[in-house]
């Protein structure tokens, strides 16, 4: 059966939102303790790409089912999960890249921010899913934390979109948004929400 790409972040409310999230069903990766481990010769370049063995892997269903068994540990490395096996992947920044943003609001009236995944994951950032900035006032660096310690790198759309929401609330010096009741500072120099 072809994998079908769900409809465009703009075109679901937050109920579908929270559905589509629901919906993606993952395993549990984090409570499986394989014996085998080794190496899954695979590769996440920094623009979201693919690689097995140095040949791009191409088909999106395979991509978004491999994606399902990530987890990266308290040392940063990552790996692919199986029951039977644990496997290292090397990823060059972030696992995901998070392509759109849409702001919603739920039946309080806060706001939630969701973020669509090269994936076609959908994350709804807040406490479980805090936003993080690294780099420099130059040039920062935002992050989405997805799950199993992964996280997802904003591309340059997205950032704009988050920056552009983020000064309809606050002042450029201040930046910063909220999302399901958490506020998150858009500067790199800013300490992480409590």
């Amino acid at each position: 059966m072809p994998y079908e790409p769900p409809p465009e972040l703009a075109a679901l409310s937050l109920g579908q939102l929270a559905e589509a999230v629901a919906a993606r069903n993952l395993p549990p990766v984090d409570q499986w303790t394989p014996q085998s481990t080794g190496d899954s010769l695979m590769r996440i370049a920094a623009d979201g790409t693919w690689f097995h063995d140095g040949g791009v892997i191409s088909r999106a269903a395979m991509v978004r089912a491999f994606s399902a068994l990530l987890l990266r540990d308290a040392a940063g490395q990552h790996h692919l999960v199986t029951p039977f096996e644990r496997l290292s992947i090397a990823v060059d920044d972030a696992a995901f890249l998070a392509t759109d943003m849409q702001l919603r609001h739920d039946a309080a009236g806060r706001a939630v921010l969701a973020f669509r995944l090269n994936t076609d994951d959908v994350v709804l950032a807040g406490p479980e899913h805090p936003l993080r900035i690294a780099g420099t006032a130059d040039l920062p660096a935002f992050y989405l934390a997805v799950r199993h310690g992964t996280e997802a790198r904003l591309n340059r759309s997205t950032y704009a979109q988050l920056i552009d929401h983020a000064l309809t609330l606050s002042e450029p010096e201040d930046l910063w948004v909220e999302s399901a009741g958490v506020r998150f500072s858009l500067r790199p120099d800013a300490k992480a929400p409590a």
